[in-house]
């Protein structure tokens, strides 16, 4: 799959079982239910290994995404640690995770560009309830106040709040028919980094990272609509000011 999608395959590999992730699809409720197992337990040497791979690939891109949760073995600040030293060469960092990994990214000094919790991450981040549109507003502002770039807060259904130093908006999507919503976040992440690569303005990008969402649950697994039904999509996306 990575060939036939020119992904070049960078992996680190160790011993033991892969991951297992199990997704329960209900297409008649379209709701999806995810089942994730523990990962591999990580080692200094592996992290090490891993640290020279991230250094050398950095090294030669404009953007790295640092996404997912850590697995056993790999400090909660991990991400955190990461995200200084890409900056500090001058990479742009979009951070996704949860939990501990998200709160220790959150409370660093140096905060990754791109940050895309989703409303209850967020409020874990935090450590307090957010109601309404405009607390989840002011707590995006503060992260930009800080030092990020880019904070998208999805929201389900209702679609994404995006925040930089210039603007908010909020992205409404259209309505679709739902396959699977794994990966949706992922591809939201996805089209706020092509976004960013395009210099493209906030509404534009609020539309790109919003069709790409809305494309990937249509479909099940790793996949995206073609160029043509991504346009589609992003023409009805509904962006408003926030």
């Amino acid at each position: 799959m990575f060939r036939e999608k020119g992904v070049t395959d960078a992996f680190i590999r160790v011993s033991g079982a892969t991951r297992v992730g199990v997704k329960l699809v209900d297409g008649a409720a379209q709701e999806t239910t995810d089942i994730n197992l523990p990962g591999l337990s990580a080692t200094p040497e592996t992290l090490a290994e891993l640290h020279a791979t991230l250094s050398d690939l950095s090294a030669r891109s404009d953007a790295v995404v640092l996404a997912g949760s850590l697995p056993p073995g790999v400090p909660a600040d991990y991400y955190a640690t990461l995200t200084a030293g890409l900056r500090a060469a001058g990479v742009f960092v979009a951070l996704d995770t949860s939990g501990a990994a998200l709160n220790a990214a959150l409370a660093a000094p140096v905060l990754p560009d791109l940050i895309k919790p989703n409303i209850h991450e967020l409020e874990g981040a935090l450590g307090r309830r957010l109601n309404g549109d405009t607390e989840v507003l002011q707590a995006a502002r503060d992260l930009i106040a800080r030092g990020a770039q880019i904070v998208a807060v999805s929201q389900g259904e209702r679609g994404a709040l995006i925040v930089t130093a210039t603007g908010a908006v909020f992205a409404r999507p259209p309505r679709v028919q739902v396959l699977s919503t794994v990966g949706a976040g992922d591809a939201m992440v996805a089209g706020l980094v092509s976004a960013h690569l395009d210099a493209l303005s906030l509404e534009d990008a609020a539309r790109r990272a919003t069709s790409f969402s809305a494309g990937s649950i249509t479909r099940l697994g790793p996949h995206l609509p073609d160029p043509a039904a991504l346009a589609a999509l992003a023409a009805q996306v509904e962006v408003t000011p926030a």
